[in-house]
């Protein structure tokens, strides 16, 4: 699993050198796709549950699992980017939202926030502590900044199948859930919202967009907790 995690962040840091004001959802995709073929490992997203792309592209108040397709990037968008990848039947997991050109104030504290809440969550995940912590972790952060927490969709474990318990919600109060051991590989995602924190799916039956149309963002890494502590497998 710490190979799977090297070589999906190395896609994501190739990806990113190659985003582009003007391409479309759809040339991300084919770029993701390009970049995993290239590594010869296998597409997490790609058929799971009827899933068309490679790639979950989210732009702007689209939450989570927007399908790639013919929207076109363009100056002050951001687009979330969650791909997995399966290595020797193993699976990681990685996800972050990149801004287009120049970012109002107020859209790039998201993103930074929403980085930051992730690795709040993140040094929580440690050998004694309980699952909630991490929620808890996540929740405070992201409140404390005037931002909201989606509580549709969580994070989860993950390993020899793409979605394992447990689930991770990234709201809760502490010391909660399963004590957390060594050995254990999680997915934490935060999914953060300018407004509030609810959330629908469009007709598609993939998209999730923000029910008051203002900005999302997600980050995600698969973690394993060690002895020492969390570590991040899709190191950046």
């Amino acid at each position: 699993m710490r190979e799977a995690g090297k070589i999906l962040a190395e896609i994501f840091e190739e990806l990113k050198s190659s985003l582009k004001i003007g391409m479309t959802t759809g040339e991300v995709d084919a770029c993701v796709e390009a970049l995993i073929n290239k590594r010869h490992v296998i597409a997490a997203f790609k058929g799971y549950r009827g899933y068309p792309a490679c790639a979950c592209l989210s732009v702007n108040e689209e939450v989570i699992h927007g399908i790639p397709g013919k929207r076109i990037l363009k100056d002050g968008d951001i687009m979330g980017i969650d791909i997995g990848i399966i290595y020797k039947n193993y699976y990681s997991d990685m996800a972050m939202t990149v801004g287009m050109g120049t970012l109002e104030a107020s859209i790039q504290k998201l993103l930074d926030v929403t980085r930051q809440a992730l690795h709040r969550g993140i040094a929580e995940a440690r050998p004694g502590n309980r699952l909630s912590n991490i929620s808890n972790a996540v929740q405070v952060y992201v409140e404390s900044k005037g931002f909201s927490v989606v509580r549709d969709f969580v994070g989860h474990g993950i390993g020899s199948r793409l979605h394992e318990d447990p689930e991770i919600p990234n709201y809760g109060k502490p010391g909660q859930g399963p004590v957390l051991q060594a050995g254990m590989v999680l997915a934490i995602e935060p999914m953060v919202n300018m407004g509030t924190w609810k959330t629908k799916t469009l007709e598609d039956g993939w998209t999730a967009v923000t029910v008051d149309k203002k900005h999302s963002a997600h980050f995600e890494h698969t973690i394993a907790i060690t002895e020492l502590g969390p570590e991040i497998l899709t190191v950046e």
